[in-house]
Parts: C-alpha cells; structure tokens; sequence
C-alpha cells in the first residue's frame, strides 16, 4: 500500500487529503494517507471565533459561488445544505476617497454620476480603447501599478486599482505583477487589444449564450454571491477533519522532508517522530517548506523563500445600531493608499451576513497593515484600537467606543505574487522533476483564494494519484 504524507492542515491540506482518499477509493486504489498538522485544531487560517454573540472571522470570511471548486466540494462532502450566503448588501461595495464614501458605479451611467473619479480623469478613462496605447514589450513582466497608469491613468490606479489590490492581496501594485494576479485582465488586453473593447464584445457574446441558455464570466472576471456557512467559514473544516478522522494528526511539527532509504522520502518531525512516504505533499505557506526541504534541495528551498509574505492584522468592533448614524447597506470600503489613514478598509459582516451578530448590534471587521504598512502588525493593541477608533471617525462618523473588539494578528499572511512570480513557478517546477511525487500545493503559487486553494487541492490530489496509477 502506497504512503503519503500531506504536510499542512490548513484548508489547502484538508482539501488534498479528502478528495485524494474519495479519488483513490473511486480508483479502486487503497492508499495510507497521513496528514500532519503542526496546530492543535486543523483549518489553518480558516477559523470563526465567536464570543459574546458576534461570529469573527479571523482569516477569510467566504467564497465567491460562481466558480464550481469549493461548491463541488461542499456537495461531496454533505454540507450544500449548510451553505449561507451573503444577501443583497454585498453588491454594493464603496470607496473612501476625499472624506466621503463613494459606491461603485455599476454602469455607465452611474459612473458618470460619481464624484470618486474627477472630470480629468474620466476623460482619461474614456481613452482607454484608444489603438494608441501600446501593449508592454513581449516578456515584460508588467506591474499592476504599470498597467493602471498605461491603460487607464493614475487617478484610476490611485483610486480603484490600488484599493482593490491591498483589499485582495493586501499587496502594493508597484511591485504586483498583473499576469500572475490577475491573468484573466491580461489576457483580455492581449484578445481584445483593451478592457473597455473588451467588456463591450463580452456582453454581446453574454447575450447571444444567455438565449442559448450558456452563462459565461464578465469582463473583469467571475462575480458570484460570497457564500459561507451560518457557523462561519470554518465550518467546512471542521467538516472535512471530521470526515477524514484519524488520518489527521495534529500537534505534530514537520521540521523536514528528506531522501528516504526503504522509501523514497522521510519525513521528520519535531516531537523526534519520523514517517517514511512513498509521495510527499507540501500543503504549507511557502516559507514553511521552504524550511523543511532546505536539507534536501538548497535551490528549490531559496526559490521558496523568494516568495514573499505581507502580515495583516485584522479588527472585529462590534457596536450597539444605534451607535452608528449612517446607513450599512453594503459590502464595505476600501480606502487608497493616498488617502494617508491607517486602516486598508472596513467590513460591514453584519449587513453582509446578518448572524454574525446579535439582534440590535452591529459587527465590524477593518484590516490594517499589507505590503505598504509591515510595522503595522507589531503595534500594540490599544494603537490598533486608537488607530481603527480614528479611522472610523473619519470614514463614517462613529465617535463612540466599540462594545466588543477582538484583533488577529497574522505576521505572514498573504502571499505576494510580485514581479517574476511566474519564473519563480517555472523554476520549481523544473527542479521538482528530480523529486517524483515531491508536491507543493496551497495559495503560495496560482492563487489566494478558498476557491484557488480547493482548485489546487484537486490538481495536487490528481498528480498524487496519477503517481499511484502509473
């Protein structure tokens, strides 16, 4: 019976264990699949905490249902019905810019109206099409910050580019690349020589499928509904660790991966205990393995560790209703860079999910921190607390304390998909083909996401098997 060993019990390991083991039981194939965790409670950053009545998110808060990874998994697993999504609020998303909140135009028209973007500047914007904006150099790994300013000026990346990759990625668009963050945006501009061009041949070809009963993505990207669970997103862990049961260890530190003897890997562990593998599966931040497999292969571990990570630090406040003047019909806010306050934006996860707090309250989740502010993650708990306190005073008015805060620090929380990010991948994937059945999954390489993370976990569960069937 072949052995494999699923470093990682975030949801990317979760996920990669579960639909191995339902693969390789619906393959006829028997396998002895082991998953080791280095924390007590398996889910990783997927955690819900709930006190006091309020449900906070401590990582992520949902996924979008228009792509099919985690929505399959949930129907496979038994928990559809579980399913909890956000209401009508999330599709009304602002910008803070200029000391007021301004929504996102969702059309022509509203665009016009709006006073985010000024006169000037939507002038610039209507020249995007234009055949005169040249393409980048063939090869050239453009920033995100090269790319807004090209096609569509700096007051756009100023004001919706740059808010919408810190709010993503918590990254800084100078040094994003746009192909490995967003590949769908580049390859419109490559097909269709423009965004605008292009958001105009896709709502016609979006019409012409409709009536053929096809439903395809927008422009931009796939929309969907953010979906979650009544629980909280953590729930869908939990479900998956129950179901894989005594496959989980958790507790248990990986310190390294090596070459084995009777099987092809050891794997090492802190508590001194070892597990030989026929197959190992990296489900870790990239930093993480790199350290584990540092010993065995120097150059795949310093290809790791150019990888980057920006910390996070993420603030639940939670409030009486009528502490708060202004309406919370909305997703939330973003706020530019320029705009020089301390916080990345704010959540409204009551208007969004209306149990996440108790009957007259109101919960809100503001992040603080990413690329552009590393030190902010050491700062005290009653800084972050003033700090978040000032900003909401200035964003939408709120001058009373909060009765309830909670404040997660993730010191390495999102992986940076910087320039040459993709030679990065290229790199790895050359020198693990001295490593048959060596597998790096998770959202270190082709997306952050839950819905990325469960896309991996399946290729990974894929390869493992296709390893075991040859």
């Amino acid at each position: 019976m072949k052995k494999i060993i699923i470093i990682g019990g975030g949801i990317s390991g979760l996920a990669t264990a579960w639909l191995l083991r339902s693969k390789a039981l619906a393959a006829g194939k028997e396998l002895e699949i082991t998953l080791l965790e280095k924390e007590e409670r398996p889910g990783g950053k997927i955690r819900s905490i709930k006190a006091e009545g309020y449900t906070c998110e401590w990582g992520p808060n949902g996924f979008l249902d228009s792509k099919p990874q985690t929505l399959d998994l949930c129907r496979k697993l038994g928990v559809e019905d579980n399913l909890h999504r956000s209401n009508d609020n999330a599709r009304k998303r602002f910008i803070f810019s200029g000391g007021e909140l301004h929504q996102l135009p969702d059309g022509a028209p509203a665009f016009l109206k709006s006073r985010l973007i000024s006169w000037p500047g939507k002038l610039r914007l209507a020249l995007e099409p234009t055949p005169f904006i040249a393409p980048p150099p063939a090869g050239v790994d453009e920033t995100l910050a090269a790319f807004g300013r090209r096609r569509l000026g700096g007051e756009a990346l100023d004001k919706l580019i740059a808010p919408m990759v810190s709010g993503i990625f918590a990254g800084d668009p100078e040094t994003m690349s746009l192909v490995s963050c967003f590949p769908r945006i580049a390859e419109l501009e490559r097909e269709y020589g423009g965004l605008i061009r292009a958001m105009i041949m896709l709502a016609k070809k979006k019409k012409r499928d409709q009536a053929a009963g096809k439903v395809v993505s927008s422009a931009a990207g796939p929309g969907g509904v953010l979906t979650s669970f009544r629980e909280g997103i953590q729930y869908l862990a939990d479900a998956m660790a129950a179901s894989l049961g005594d496959l989980v260890k958790p507790g248990i530190a990986v310190t390294s991966v090596e070459k084995g003897a009777d099987l092809p890997y050891l794997v090492k562990c802190s508590d001194g205990s070892e597990y030989g593998a026929d197959q190992v599966i990296i489900a870790s931040p990239a930093f993480a393995a790199a350290e584990m497999l540092s010993a065995m292969d120097g150059e795949i571990a310093g290809t790791l560790r150019r990888i980057p990570y920006a910390s996070m630090t993420v603030i639940c406040f939670g409030y009486s209703r009528g502490q708060i003047g202004r309406s919370l019909d909305g997703f939330g806010y973003l706020i530019p860079k320029k705009e020089g306050l301390s916080t990345l934006g704010t959540l409204w996860d009551s208007s969004m999910f209306e149990n996440r707090a108790p009957e007259g309250k109101v919960l809100l989740r503001s992040m603080m921190g990413g690329a552009c502010f590393p030190d902010y993650v050491t700062l005290s708990d009653d800084e972050v607390v003033a700090r978040v306190r000032e900003d909401l005073q200035l964003t939408m008015g709120i001058d009373a304390a909060p009765e309830f805060v909670r404040i997660f620090r993730h010191p390495q929380a999102i992986p940076q998909y910087t320039v040459g990010h993709n030679d990065r991948l290229q790199a790895l994937e050359q020198a693990l083909k001295a490593y048959p059945g060596l597998i790096l999954t998770g959202n270190s390489y082709r997306g952050i996401g839950l819905n990325d993370c469960v896309a991996a976990a399946e290729r990974a569960a894929d390869e493992a098997l296709a390893c075991v069937l040859d």
